[in-house]
């Protein structure tokens, strides 16, 4: 076959090798065709010196910037440095807060300013093709220019070039580089602001520029830090045991806590004299690095100077590593006019946080979390024009300030109280005028509410443990060493904890992403107000207009009553938080929020007394049993004539953050007005989209998107009011998904390195990446988590380098992964004998100890977790080792993961009957069959007849006490519907709900993403389509219709223990886009270079007519969609009429894809390929799409209903009600607009899609057509519950499978290595 010349130059062999079965076609007309090799990670280091001011024209810069701006086909956008982007504002900041007349009419520039160190700048960007521009233009690029300069912020020009990388030509058998590192000879300074620039050239020669980023540089070494962590001398004591408060704390340490609120303030004053020093010159920037422990907001003269707060710095182990932050001053230094101001005050505003939070010991253990008095730290580095800096205004007890401020309490999980009164007492605190002298030294046994306005010296931190001494102490209550083997320390009098080492933010700060106003507000009564924000999220209200004056009822109502206020009789203003409503009252549901609860079972109801918090330690005493998320605005009783004006000066908490879609304030009289929600998250970039024509299937992604939205808080956590903890397992079921919705680069390099500052000295990995012995009875001992949980670091790791191609990252953690494999080589086997699976598992009839496919509906086969995930790190470590070209330990890993892979094969098929279970096993537990499908445990000869085999699994009833006493309190009418539809059947003659394996899940948080994409790329896509898109029990569906807008803990419903906002069962959303649209990273790719381009069509258009995707990755945006043409208007005709299936996709410059078409059932079925000669304007047509949905999801075209329980007749009842959920949208691939694109000559293709050949394409804008496609009915199987004999029973399962000979896993196949 030959093909036009234009389209010929648009194909390209990439090297990789195709996977078995398939065959990658070559073309013998290449003339653009390059080579990108699959494993290679591209990283360029300048080696040119740093340039003086007089080696370089400034003004040829910035003419070149000015000029060739739109010259070049190809646009370098998202410029970011160590995975850092510049945020002028959060998406979702709420109005600026009203200020004091003293502030300062300066604003902050940014709500996020990068740091980087000086030893490690690493520059990285993205490309899209210029719009308009000739398409073979933008294949290639040619070369790629960096230009660093320092820009005046007040003359706002470029005051000289600090580095020039010139002309940087690209090979074009590996392309552009992942990253470009700063190496040259002289590193930048300390506390300089600098901007950056790249040029790119396209394959024509014709150049572009990107857009000015900015950045700073900050402290590397400790030395670099003239200030010191300072703190409150009251909050120091209470951890020194030989004084008053210590000994308080030690007997007592929620007295202690107490002790030290409301929590302190801190400012510093600087004046002209201190910024201008003995100094001549202009000054060019000032630079606030800062950081604070448990959580800061850093204030300049009055103004906040970012709209972060409640996780601020990111939560780490701070005993290791503390984040620090970056401000940019020099607007607030210098006026308009050039003009230095006289001066300035420095506010810092402190919370708990992860550091100081309140001791209540639920599922998180705050004794095993490092702890101490809230602290901070900071300077001011000026840099004058000559290149020189000064370090003023560092914290130290000789020029800072500490008080008591308005914050009465803040905590993570409970909620913050704010006294007003206090609030506009020291409006002024932090600026000029505000300003006064320390007014007196404190008393040691001063009430701490007696310290409020009171200034006093701070005292620099200091404590006596090591972190030599906490790590030991840590590793013996882990039992990861022997006590015996400890060395001995004395008894610390100071025994607050050390604080780690100080680097720059590794992430974005939590940000306010989304401004949300209710979608309802309903008056429940005696002042009590409920707003229901239209979708579950994290965060908090914020109040526009402030609160208006609270009322005081006859009886407040469920946890509304403030003890420490109403005993004096102040006036308070509650704000209660949840996920759900309370089915019988309509209250909030608190039993589902802050671990600590009622209930003590799974899917049965087992209470808790409802006195079992009576004796809990610091347990808030007016929670009523059940810890709340709550925030309480207090006006004190002696300014009640002032409430009014008071109250309206209330705008939000900060220092907390709740998981919410329901709120309710009380007690007010009128109707609460100003309000929104603030979604607060990691404020990384959104960079994966997909949509279809299945409302099920729609909702179902948007209820992944939203959970992890809400979990990720700095981590990324299991749920957002309970634990708030990173959990191995759950990163390793989500990650596919995260890495798909999300730029998580710099996000999962954090939480990779978290782990490593984790591990033991043995070698184990821990269960969460800051050990909080969860579940350690599950693993196999000597201080490891469960193994699942535990394999997260290198499995990790594989998939950023798969999606980020960091090789850094690959050489910062192998030691670390290496040393998990040794100890897993020496543990492991002796581990799990401990835990009763014995060698032939001769005893083994399921689940022992283990968490493995954790939630299914499945009894959980945990011998198989655990022995595939310790197969999986000897296969990471191997990957690892051969992208590092470590060769020995490649050998050695291979060897250890083919130990266990064989382990398992010999066990799951000697039984002899093909269904892959362990001997004793009766082919129900979960994973099945699929996971060992999955990642090629299976051996190739029986690949197929296991694939069959597995068809004969069924679903079954279920018993839990939710769906049993729904379909007790539902009509006769409604019943008989659900029978009809399949959904309720008998169990033991009662009716019950049923789940399903072949319409629905079953699947726990791993078996999930394993089921569907063994399904999908076997050949039988229509069955996983029927699974996500099924109704009824133990699907999306399930949720939606019962108003969930986030994915649920479980399958099943809780109304008393399980999380409504829970992120683990979500790993179909990564699967919808890559096998229901069609688009996901090619598994032999590196830093998202390569892209497989595989849509799959259901059978019938009745499943589904279209659907569409967006892949970001590190290369830029890869997109598809495709739909169903020339469909009959008479629906019957879906499952048999020809019909036409267009095709349309886009990959980004400087990357590739690789197409893959499903093998047609019909021979007339004719495929042909062509390119657009043009590039389109992606980012207008986007924007276009994305208006146009947003107007459908305001009609509400989404799911159509929802069942809601009637309280007063005790019965539930069918609402139809349309949501915004689910609304399918149009692609942008399929703008009207496009239909006057100028497209190539056609390729015939049909003979490659028949053969199954692989296709490789260049960057471009591809179109496919299908004609004569042929629609076919759906397989039915034996009913919901059942099985499929249409193909158990069936001699041929299709041309998938086929290619039984071999079958084996590929050292450089990330996506299938676990």
């Amino acid at each position: 076959m030959r093909l036009p010349t234009l389209l010929s130059n648009r194909l390209l062999n990439n090297g990789m090798k195709a996977p078995k079965g398939r065959t990658r076609r070559k073309y013998g007309l290449m003339t653009l065709a390059i080579s990108i090799p699959s494993y290679a990670t591209i990283i360029i280091y300048w080696q040119h010196s740093q340039l003086s001011i007089n080696t370089r024209d400034v003004n040829e810069i910035i003419r070149i910037s000015k000029d060739s701006y739109l010259g070049g086909s190809i646009e370098a956008f998202d410029l970011s440095v160590n995975y850092l982007k510049l945020i002028k504002e959060a998406a979702g900041a709420p109005p600026f807060p009203p200020l004091v007349p003293s502030a300062s009419n300066a604003r902050a520039m940014e709500d996020f300013l990068p740091v980087v160190l000086p030893s490690g700048v690493t520059f990285r960007w993205r490309h899209r093709a210029r719009a308009g521009s000739l398409s073979e233009d933008s294949t290639i690029i040619r070369a790629y220019r960096i230009v660093v300069v320092r820009r005046s912020s007040v003359r706002a020009r470029i005051e000289s070039l600090v580095w020039d990388s010139g002309r940087i030509n690209v090979d074009e058998d590996t392309g552009a580089p992942d990253f470009v590192k700063w190496g040259g000879t002289l590193p930048p300074s300390i506390g300089q602001i600098l901007e950056w620039q790249v040029h790119i050239w396209d394959a024509k020669e014709a150049m572009s520029s990107s857009s000015w980023e900015k950045f700073a540089v900050g402290p590397e070494n400790k030395v670099d830090w003239l200030g010191d962590w300072i703190s409150h001398p009251e909050d120091l004591s209470t951890f020194d045991r030989r004084k008053k408060k210590g000994k308080t704390a030690l007997n007592d340490e929620c007295k202690g806590w107490q002790l030290r609120r409301p929590l302190p303030l801190f400012r510093t004053q600087i004046d002209f004299k201190e910024i201008l020093g003995s100094q001549d010159d202009t000054i060019i920037s000032a630079l606030l690095l800062i950081s604070g422990l448990g959580s800061f907001r850093a204030s300049f003269d009055g103004i906040p100077l970012s709209t972060s707060g409640p996780i601020d710095p990111p939560f780490t182990d701070y005993s290791k590593r503390v984040s620090y932050r970056g401000f940019d001053l020099t607007p607030f230094m210098i006026g308009p006019n050039g003009r230095l101001h006289e001066s300035h005050t420095l506010g810092v505003t402190m919370g708990s946080g992860w550091w100081d939070h309140r001791p209540v010991s639920g599922m998180v253990k705050p004794k095993l979390l490092p702890r101490g008095p809230v602290t901070t730290i900071a300077q001011i580095v000026i840099t004058y024009e000559s290149g020189d800096t000064r370090v003023i205004g560092q914290t130290n007890p000789e020029k800072w300030q500490v008080s008591r401020g308005h914050i009465l309490e803040s905590d993570l999980f409970t909620g913050e109280s704010i006294d007003l009164m206090v609030l506009e007492m020291m409006e002024s605190w932090d600026t000029p005028h505000g300003w006064s002298n320390v007014t007196s030294e404190l008393k040691s046994n001063m009430d701490p509410t007696k310290e409020i306005n009171r200034w006093t010296k701070p005292i620099r931190y200091h404590t006596d443990i090591t972190i030599e001494q906490r790590v030991q102490e840590m590793s013996i209550k882990a039992k990861a060493m022997n006590r015996s083997a400890a060395e001995g320390y004395p008894v610390p009098q100071e025994f607050s904890s050390p604080i780690g080492k100080l680097i720059p933010n590794e992430i974005p700060p939590v940000l306010p992403m989304e401004l949300i106003a209710p979608d309802e507000i309903h008056n429940l009564g005696s002042g009590r107000w409920l707003l229901d924000f239209g979708k579950a999220m994290s965060g908090m209200l914020h109040f526009g207009n402030g609160l208006p004056k609270p009322i005081v009822p006859t009886n407040y109502p469920r946890a509304h009553g403030f003890k420490s206020a109403s005993s004096k009789n102040d006036a308070f203003i509650t704000v209660i938080y949840g996920e759900s409503l309370e089915l019988t009252t309509g209250d909030i549901n608190r039993v589902l929020v802050a671990g600590m609860g009622l209930h003590d079972g799974g899917w049965k109801h087992l209470s808790k007394s409802a006195n079992h918090t009576k004796n809990t330690k610091c347990f808030p005493n007016d929670h009523e049993a059940i810890l709340t998320q709550r925030d309480v605005y207090v006006v004190p009783k002696r300014k009640i004539a002032r409430q009014k004006t008071l109250f309206s000066k209330a705008r939000q908490s900060h220092f907390t953050t709740h998981s919410f879609r329901f709120v309710e304030i009380c007690c007010i009289e009128n109707t609460p007005t100003g309000i929104h929600a603030l979604l607060y998250r990691t404020a990384v970039d959104e960079w994966g989209f997909f949509d279809s024509s299945n409302v099920n299937i729609n909702g179902g992604y948007e209820l992944v998107r939203n959970s992890l939205k809400s979990n990720m808080l700095s981590v990324q956590s299991d749920c957002p009011h309970r634990e708030k903890l990173p959990y191995g397992g759950d990163l390793i079921a989500s990650s596919p998904a995260a890495m798909h919705f999300f730029d998580m680069s710099g996000f999962y390099k954090k939480t990779i390195t978290d782990w490593l500052d984790a591990q033991w000295s043995n070698g184990a990995y821990t269960e969460t990446s800051i050990w909080q012995n969860l579940n350690d009875y599950a693993g196999i001992g000597r201080g490891a988590g469960e193994t699942v949980w535990a394999s997260a670091p290198p499995v990790l790791t594989v998939r950023h380098m798969q999606h980020y191609g960091d090789v850094e990252l690959l050489a910062l953690s192998f030691e670390n992964h290496v040393n998990w494999l040794k100890f897993l080589g020496s543990y492991f086997d002796d581990g799990m004998r401990t835990k009763n699976y014995d060698d032939e598992l001769k005893n083994y009839t399921g689940r022992f100890s283990g968490l493995g496919d954790w939630l299914a509906m499945r009894p959980r086969d945990t011998f198989l977790t655990h022995t595939a995930f310790a197969m999986a790190s000897g296969r990471c470590v191997a990957y690892i080792a051969h992208k590092l070209g470590a060769r020995s330990v490649k050998t050695a890993a291979l060897g250890f993961a083919k130990k266990y892979e064989g382990r398992i094969s010999s066990l799951y098929l000697k039984n002899g009957k093909d269904n892959f279970d362990f001997p004793r096993g009766s082919a129900i537990h979960t994973p099945g069959p699929e996971m060992s499908l999955f990642t090629r445990i299976v051996p190739g000869p029986k690949r197929c007849v296991i694939l069959k085999n597995w068809f004969k699994r069924e679903g079954n009833t279920w018993p839990g006490d939710e769906e049993m006493n729904f379909l007790n309190e539902i009509s006769e009418t409604y019943l008989k519907h659900l029978v009809h539809s399949g959904e309720v059947s008998k169990r033991k003659g009662k009716w019950a709900m049923g789940w399903s394996q072949w319409r629905g899940f079953n699947e726990g948080i791993l078996a999930i993403r394993y089921s569907l994409k063994v399904l999908s790329d076997n050949g039988f896509h229509h069955i996983a389509l029927r699974k996500a898109a099924g109704f009824g029990f133990a699907t999306p569906e399930y949720l939606l219709r019962h108003n969930a807008t986030t994915m649920w803990e479980s399958w099943w419903r809780s109304e008393d223990l399980y999380s409504r906002n829970h992120p683990m069962l979500g790993a179909f959303a990564e699967w919808m886009a890559a096998a229901v649209a069609g688009v996901s990273l090619d598994p032999t790719t590196t830093g998202g270079r390569t892209a497989l381009f595989w849509p799959r069509f259901p059978k019938s258009a009745a499943t589904l007519q279209c659907a569409s995707a967006i892949q970001g990755t590190a290369r830029g945006d890869f997109a598809i969609a495709w739909r169903f043409e020339r469909l009959p208007i008479n629906t019957s005709n879906h499952n048999s009429a020809f019909v036409t299936i267009r095709i349309r996709f886009l990959i980004p410059p400087s990357a590739a894809g690789v197409l893959r078409l499903p093998i047609p059932v019909s021979t007339k079925t004719q495929t042909s390929l062509r390119h657009a000669l043009f590039i389109p304007n992606v980012t207008l047509l986007k924007a276009s799409a994305s208006n146009e949905c947003n107007k459908r999801r305001e009609a509400r075209l989404g799911f159509p209903y929802s069942w809601e329980y009637n309280m007063t007749e005790k019965q539930w009842y069918k609402l139809e009600s349309k949501k915004k959920i689910g609304t399918p949208c149009n692609s942008f691939l399929f703008h009207p607009s496009l239909n006057r694109t100028k497209w190539s000559g056609e390729s015939d293709i049909t003979n490659a899609v028949s053969k199954r050949l692989d296709q490789s394409l260049v960057s471009g804008f591809y179109e496919i057509v299908l004609n004569n496609w042929k629609l076919e009915k759906e397989i039915e199987g034996s009913g919901r519950i059942g099985n499929i004999p249409e193909y158990f029973n069936s001699k041929n399962l299709g041309p998938y499978c086929k290619d039984g000979s071999t079958f084996e896993w590929h050292i450089d196949d990330a996506t299938h290595i676990i």
